[in-house]
């Protein structure tokens, strides 16, 4: 109560003597409950604004300041064990590793033999080749690294070999090359002018200039192949007959 308000019912006891002695007092116990009245309201009106204001957060509805929700407590005495000959439970609760869970949760409580709940050969055997594979001793990772480092020097030595191999080759790759490329020039020079000689024979016999792709030109091209093809013919042949009917030439005499 604040100090004004103390004031106030204090003042309300003290009252100067005289005739109207008992009105007086009526008034005043009447207005000491209703300034008590008040101030209960007040305070209690203070109390749950400081309340929901330290608990509620901004934007959220306010909620009551008595809600205090008890922990959750594992029940030791009964525990729920699931029962394994039941269609109704899930496998996953059957498995071992469930066992592991509720032994580790409930202790003796969950009726597991703690026997039971070592892993069986085959997954030691699995566990042991997890291990060795991701986790294997120190002098098996460093034979790895001695083995992996030995390869890439090896790689590294096969590679600058074919480098050497190859720089070794670099000249006549090059002539070669240059070679070629002076061929196909010239190959190109001489089909070119070929083709500018069969055009001024095709307007020497027509009378016009004709169009490479057209099929008389096509035709005259192949009429001019196969007269050089019978020449051919006819040199080769004049030369066999030649070389047939020269005389054999005698061989030297040896010196005695």
């Amino acid at each position: 109560m604040a100090n004004g308000e103390r004031g106030i019912v204090g003042a309300t006891f003290v009252s100067p003597p005289g005739p109207s002695c008992g009105g007086t007092k009526m008034a005043a116990s009447m207005l000491c409950r209703r300034t008590a009245a008040l101030c209960r309201t007040l305070k209690g009106i203070s109390c749950s604004k400081t309340v929901l204001s330290a608990d509620s957060p901004r934007g959220l509805p306010p909620q009551s300041a008595s809600y205090n929700p008890r922990p959750l407590r594992l029940n030791l005495h009964r525990p729920h064990i699931p029962d394994k000959d039941s269609e109704k439970t899930p496998e996953w609760q059957k498995s071992s590793r469930y066992d592991r869970k509720l032994f580790g949760r409930y202790g003796s409580a969950s009726g597991i033999e703690p026997a039971s709940l070592w892993p069986s050969r085959a997954e030691l055997d699995r566990m042991t080749a997890e291990e060795n594979e991701w986790q294997p001793p120190l002098e098996v990772m460093l034979k790895n690294v001695q083995a992996r480092e030995e390869e890439e020097t090896q790689r590294r030595l096969a590679k600058e070999k074919l480098i050497a191999a190859n720089m070794a080759k670099m000249p006549k790759m090059v002539a070669d090359w240059r070679r070629e490329k002076r061929e196909s020039k010239s190959k190109l020079k001489e089909e070119k002018s070929r083709r500018a000689k069969l055009l001024a024979e095709a307007r020497e016999r027509f009378g016009y200039a004709l169009d490479p792709r057209s099929p008389k030109f096509l035709e005259m091209v192949a009429e001019i192949e196969k007269e050089e093809k019978k020449k051919k013919k006819l040199v080769k042949r004049r030369l066999k007959d030649e070389q047939l009917a020269a005389p054999p030439v005698a061989p030297p005499a040896a010196s005695s």
